[in-house]
């Protein structure tokens, strides 16, 4: 696929809105919003790579209340004819229909890649890819099985969603704390490594580390962790050639 003429690819993740708190979460939530507006002009397409909220579930006909402003400048960017790419992450596993169906996007469960202008990109939010962390892949197996879902939906949403709140701000306290281990502890690190020989790429974008690294994994290739926007209110760019890790300041 080739990018238009002055479009560019944006990369971001790691919101968590709804976290810590609601006036923490929606001072946040506007400078996001304020960053979308500001590429408006020039995106081509938008890589939203998970954990846009702290928790999301959503039940035949009710949605968690709150993000009224990052949804209604993504359905304003849709119809701009923006295309907007939205990865479920850990804590939003149960995005579903309701965002495609109220505006354009595609949601995608699990990895995937991309070609644009000769470039290969592989794609994920990046929890439980690599070896290890056998414990929450167990997790997510039951989190995922359709019938637990089936459960949980009896669970009136009041009672349902506080309780699932409280999980994943125990499971997001580890990843705030975040800080480089090296290239041989990374495991996002190791994993693309691991996938080089077989499904080579040029570049491996990640979220969920809440840790921006932009790491060259050898000379056609690149690792590239797009921090969060708790604390680092980091994204890439991709200009049609290259592929760049920047930070979003007010000023900008």
């Amino acid at each position: 696929m080739l990018l238009a003429p002055n479009k560019k690819l944006y990369f971001l993740s790691d919101f968590h809105l709804g976290s810590p708190n609601h006036a923490e979460s929606s001072y946040r939530e506007k400078i996001i919003v304020n960053f979308l507006k500001s590429i408006q002009h020039d995106a081509g397409s938008i890589f939203i790579i998970g954990d846009i909220f702290d928790f999301w579930y959503e039940y035949k006909t009710v949605v968690p209340k709150g993000c009224i402003r990052l949804l209604g400048v993504l359905a304003e960017l849709a119809d701009k004819g923006i295309n907007i790419h939205i990865f479920k992450g850990n804590h939003d596993l149960w995005l579903k229909d309701y965002l495609s169906s109220e505006f354009r996007v595609d949601i995608y469960n699990g990895p995937h890649s991309f070609e644009y202008n000769g470039f290969n990109f592989f794609i994920a939010h990046g929890d439980g890819l690599g070896k290890g962390d056998n414990r929450y892949k167990f997790l997510k197996k039951i989190f995922t099985n359709s019938i637990c879902q089936k459960l949980f939906k009896l669970i009136h949403p009041d009672l349902g969603i506080p309780f699932a709140n409280y999980f994943s701000r125990i499971s997001r306290k580890k990843n705030n704390e975040a800080k480089y281990l090296g290239a041989e502890n990374e495991w996002l690190i190791q994993y693309s490594l691991s996938k080089l020989d077989t499904a080579f790429h040029h570049f491996y974008i990640y979220g969920h580390r809440h840790y921006p690294v932009d790491y060259i994994l050898n000379s056609n290739s690149r690792y590239i962790n797009l921090g969060d926007w708790m604390k680092h209110y980091s994204y890439a760019v991709f200009d049609g050639q290259n592929l760049s890790l920047n930070y979003y300041t007010l000023n900008d």
